[in-house]
């Protein structure tokens, strides 16, 4: 198997020498090991105390017959052996831990990109459409204003709205008072985590709006200090994971002056409790004054709530409330800061920086007019180059809330994600230099272990989310600065202990294993017309199979999510043991994976449920009022400007026309439903479609 070469410390392995990765200095004399129990030897071997030249006397003996060996020499043998097979299997279970890490990660920047994609592609439309009311856009808002106010002392005509002289019923939820106190926060707390009856829809708006004017009167960059306190704790991405925050809360204590806090952005989306948290984070923030500073992150946008699930959660947890509600969390979102300085030489942002970034630019920028970073405001002046520095302004928060460090040089766009950047460690050094500033704390990134350094240790990312993909994915991490020096201290937990300690290594990984794979498949399924004309295409003879290498092209080309398919493969698709050729149909047949899907057969309704985030966004775009309705007017003028993108361009009538057919009631308006109705039907007309083709074909 492999034998010594005398004099040194290689291994010869089938004629190869291989040096030992031990240091010989801290090697074991071999006169010391004949000594020792074979238990002894043998736990020293597979914790990797003992170098190969240290077990030169025993190896010495490996070829020899099992019962000229001494029970030391056999013990020795058995360990290597062990070591050998373990250390393997710990090489396989990191391999799939790693793919399956780049699937989900993938998934996630691809939902991301297609959503700025999205928005592009209508803020390009919308920007050359004129308001139907010929009023400036600050008119505009004062009147939505106005709106809201006369909406919340209306409301209790309606039997159902936040009636904020009526006082709350006492069964329902923790009866919190304003200004609000530490009691308050327990109250909170309790109620939260207990799941207790929900908050009243009065105190909730009540913490809004209290919320809305403390931080209108921030400045854009926050500016925090450890003087006081010694210490701060900077946590990163929660979306939505209260059992996270209570961790966090439990481990470190409660927010004071004495223990302050910064909280990265990104509360809301993908967790099942982001108003509970985003309510939290807002009552801690009133309660403890200088205890709690907030920055904006890039989920703190209604438009990427619509897709990740903020929105609706908030219509299923106050279904009469929700509108108004929603219109007090965006007020928030336009009044969140950008980011903190902290004893001028720490800079905590959400994303990151660019080469183009202006801290100074950034701390004089109108804040609140960003509502939606992904809709971007249009500049009212006449004056020459207004919208330019508006535009200019936009790039300068967009980068800050959506780049990501990248280990090479340079500042290039952020492909992945379709927004922000990618800064490399000159682009980091440059910043610091300029802003004489130390360090970079940043989060915007999962990551395994709930942090991670980059650039020489001058960009931390932070990530609080645990078991953020599925459980036992990730460790979620929170980050102190302590003394004058910002002396660093990483602290790492995992929520829901108990479920995860009771799973071993292999579990978990193979946990997180089935559950990205099924994301995957469901990513694969979403295109599959395309996927499948490309695999008939790479298939003239018609056989079903086609070469791995063009399985692999086909599905990286449709897909665009940068995974290692030629290590998938195995996972997705069966090959032939003869040909070893693909048999491309099983990418889609979820009866020959082992993950336990359901059967292949999508009903409409499971069609439409998947496209909806993306309809919802569509409607919340074309819908320029926010009034709930298209208009034929809003209709007609994005038609225009759609016909200038599609590959066969309808006329203005025939366009109109689809806008009346989507009007179900005949009411002239078109509201959600009937808007996803009409695409229900469509999806089904197409289905018909395709198998009526299927049948021509087969005969």
């Amino acid at each position: 198997m492999f034998s010594l070469t005398k004099g040194c410390g290689c291994v010869n392995f089938g004629g190869r020498r291989t040096r030992s990765m031990g240091d010989d200095s801290s090697s074991c004399r071999s006169s010391e090991i004949e000594q020792e129990s074979p238990k002894k030897l043998t736990r020293r071997v597979l914790n990797g105390d003992c170098t190969m030249k240290a077990l030169a006397p025993f190896l010495r003996f490996w070829k020899r017959d099992e019962v000229s060996m001494t029970k030391a020499e056999r013990t020795m043998k058995a360990a290597i052996l062990i070591q050998q097979w373990y250390r393997r299997y710990l090489a396989r279970m990191e391999v799939r831990r790693r793919y399956t890490w780049t699937i989900f990660q993938s998934i996630e920047y691809a939902g991301e990109q297609d959503q700025v994609k999205l928005y592009n592609f209508f803020n390009a439309l919308l920007s050359h459409m004129r308001d139907t009311t010929g009023r400036p856009s600050s008119e505009r808002t004062s009147r939505t204003a106005s709106v809201l106010e006369q909406v919340f002392s209306e409301e209790s005509d309606e039997g159902g709205g936040v009636d904020e002289t009526a006082p709350p019923k006492s069964a329902r939820g923790p009866d919190i008072e304003f200004p609000l106190k530490r009691k308050d926060i327990d109250l909170l707390i309790e109620a939260f985590r207990k799941k207790k009856h929900r908050l009243h829809p009065k105190h909730v708006a009540q913490i809004l709006k209290e919320a809305s004017q403390t931080l209108k009167r921030l400045p854009n960059i926050n500016v925090a200090t450890t003087s006081i306190s010694s210490q701060i704790t900077i946590c990163g991405d929660l979306h939505g994971k209260l059992d996270d925050l209570l961790v966090i809360f439990h481990k470190n204590g409660l927010p004071s002056t004495e223990n302050p806090y910064i909280f990265n952005g990104d509360f809301v989306d993908r967790g099942k409790k982001s108003l509970e948290v985003l309510l939290l984070l807002l009552s801690c923030m009133l309660a403890f004054p200088g205890g709690v500073y907030l920055n904006r992150g890039n989920h703190e946008d209604l438009i990427m709530n619509a897709r990740y699930g903020f929105i609706r959660e908030v219509h299923q947890k106050y279904k009469h409330n929700a509108e108004r509600l929603l219109k007090l969390i965006e007020n928030v979102y336009r009044w969140l800061p950008l980011g903190t300085i902290i004893n001028n030489r720490v800079f905590v942002v959400h994303g990151g920086i660019s080469d183009t970034t202006d801290l100074d630019m950034v701390k004089s920028l109108e804040r609140d007019k960003y509502a939606s970073l992904l809709r971007p405001p249009v500049a009212e002046g006449t004056a020459p180059g207004a919208e330019t520095i508006d535009k200019v302004e936009w790039k300068q928060v967009f980068d800050i809330l959506w780049s990501d460090p990248q280990t090479t040089g340079g500042c290039v766009a952020n492909a992945l994600r379709g927004a922000g950047t990618y800064f490399g460690p000159d682009v980091t050094v440059r910043f610091l230099q300029k802003n004489k500033l130390s360090f970079i704390v940043r989060s915007h990134e999962c990551k395994p272990g709930g942090y991670e350094l980059l650039h020489d240790g001058n960009v931390i990312t932070i990530f609080s989310a645990s078991n953020y993909y599925e459980i036992g994915s990730n460790k979620g991490a929170y980050l102190k600065l302590c003394g004058n020096s910002l002396e660093r201290q990483f602290v790492q937990y995992t929520a829901a202990v108990s479920r995860t300690r009771r799973l071993t290594f292999r579990q978990r990984v193979g946990l997180v294993e089935s559950s990205a794979m099924r994301e995957l498949h469901s990513h694969i399924v979403m295109a599959r017309r395309q996927l499948e004309g490309t695999f008939r295409s790479m298939d003239p003879e018609n056989c079903g199979f086609i070469t791995i290498s063009d399985w692999c092209t086909a599905m990286e080309q449709t897909t665009h999510l940068g995974l290692p398919w030629r290590m998938l493969k195995d996972k997705l698709v069966r090959t032939d043991p003869e040909t070893r050729r693909v048999r491309y149909m099983d990418t889609f047949d979820l009866s020959a994976n082992k993950f336990g899907r359901k059967s292949d057969t999508q009903t409409v309704a499971e069609t439409l449920y998947k496209n909806k985030q993306s309809l919802e966004a569509i409607f919340k775009i074309l819908d320029k009022d926010n009034s709930g309705y298209i208009t034929l007017e809003e209709f007609s003028e994005a038609c225009q400007l759609i016909g200038k993108y599609m590959p066969n361009p309808l006329t203005q009538e025939q366009l109109v026309d689809i806008c009346r057919l989507m009007d179900i009631n005949k009411d002239g308006l078109v509201d959600l439903n009937e808007f996803l109705e009409s695409f229900r039907l469509a999806e089904k007309n197409l289905h018909e479609e395709d198998h009526e083709l299927a049948e021509i074909q087969a005969t």
